[in-house]
């Protein structure tokens, strides 16, 4: 590159025409990240709960968004899949799906009950989930998978 004494350089470029820094922001999480509207947080755990029977995803991901009964219940049906994989040597694939619109229902102020459809290449299936707000948040109280 050719300079000359009169073309000026960056630094000078930057002395004459200094370039204002945004001020640093502060990320914080938004209360839709943190409490997610019920509807993607219905379409988010049957996504989450067909993973986790196919045994692609750990079922400590969707822990604190289950009760405890819930949590137990597929930890024992996980299980039971895992055994069945073994006996019959499958491998552990992430299933391939496509997650519907889900349907809600209100039966009271701090329920809902929700029906997602996930359909599968071979299969398509239903996820009935109930909801119930615990403090400030959601909570899938019963989950099953028809």
């Amino acid at each position: 590159m050719f300079t000359n004494a009169h073309s000026p350089t960056s630094a000078t470029l930057r002395a004459l025409h200094p370039v204002e820094a945004a001020p640093p922001r502060e990320v914080r999480p938004t209360a839709e990240l943190l409490n997610p509207s019920p509807a993607m947080l219905c379409s988010n755990l049957a996504r989450s709960v067909i993973e986790i029977l196919a045994g692609a995803r750990p079922l400590d991901q969707i822990g604190r968004w289950v009760s405890d009964s819930v949590y137990v219940h597929l930890l024992r049906r996980t299980t039971l899949v895992a055994r069945a994989r073994v006996t019959a040597a499958e491998e552990t694939l992430r299933p391939r799906m496509r997650i519907g619109d889900p349907l809600l229902g209100f039966p009271s102020e701090d329920v809902i009950e929700a029906v997602v459809m996930v359909h599968q290449p071979a299969r398509s299936r239903a996820v009935a989930i109930r909801l119930e707000r615990h403090r400030s948040r959601w909570r899938a109280t019963a989950i099953n998978v028809l």
